[in-house]
């Protein structure tokens, strides 16, 4: 029987059981195995994955596993522990896009308001996000690290907060999302851009309180969902406020 063992590093670990945490960690094998198939053994999807060591050379998914290798996993936290020679995929495109699970749907709705591109859609299947973020070039975000797993995904990120309020924070944080925020530009029911629109173009379409005192509206050039600065305003934007507080 064969053996190699596996170091995971900063937040890859959060994949692991308690017990193989920060630590070297003996991994028994008798068939032949690509590293990819290895690291995801583990539960550690390859998304996550930054770079690979193996006896201190750098190695790509498809590289297979011998008897008595010395494995290193980064993530894209430790790029000032390992400057890898190999690639593991193209580098993403500057301007992030996204596509979310059935379990994000909040965090939708903030990356929206926010002024981000992105797709969501409670009936999606796994096959489905998947094939999307690989033809467009989406960030794949989900609670759902199998989904992960799947060899066409390319670009993707688990999600380790519950909490909708941490989430937007810690996307935010993991993509360095600040500097490309444009808040109230997208649809928050289906993602479309918001253009202005002439109050008279709308005004059979606007509640009475609102053709009384408010003038400026914008319109989705998808699902023409109607949009003005009301009551609602000042909660959205203390909200963009709070998560900006958190850089």
């Amino acid at each position: 029987m064969a053996c190699a063992s596996f170091c995971f590093y900063a937040e890859l670990n959060d994949f692991l059981p308690l017990h193989k945490q920060q630590t070297r960690i003996a991994h028994f094998f008798t068939e032949r195995a690509s590293i990819k198939d290895m690291i995801e053994s583990f539960g550690v999807p390859h998304t996550e994955v930054y770079s690979i060591e193996v006896n201190r050379n750098s190695v790509d998914f498809s590289y297979i596993v011998q008897d008595a290798d010395t494995i290193n996993v980064y993530p894209i936290s430790t790029t000032d522990m390992a400057t890898p020679t190999i690639s593991l995929r193209p580098e993403p495109p500057n301007i992030f896009h996204f596509v979310l699970d059935i379990h994000l749907g909040k965090l939708a709705t903030s990356l929206r308001l926010l002024g981000f591109d992105t797709l969501y859609r409670n009936d999606y299947k796994d096959e489905e996000l998947a094939h999307i973020s690989s033809t467009q070039n989406r960030i794949l975000l989900t609670r759902d690290r199998g989904l992960l797993m799947r060899s066409m995904v390319i670009y993707g990120y688990y999600v380790r907060n519950t909490d909708p309020q941490k989430q937007i924070v810690e996307v935010m944080q993991r993509f360095n999302l600040y500097k490309s925020i444009s808040p109230f530009q997208r649809c928050l029911r289906c993602n479309g851009l918001l253009k202005p629109v002439a109050k008279e173009l709308i005004v059979d379409q606007l509640p009475e309180t609102v053709r009384l005192y408010t003038h400026e509206f914008h319109r989705c050039q998808n699902c023409k969902q109607i949009y003005w600065k009301g009551s609602h305003y000042e909660r959205l934007q203390q909200f963009i406020d709070l998560v900006v507080g958190n850089k």
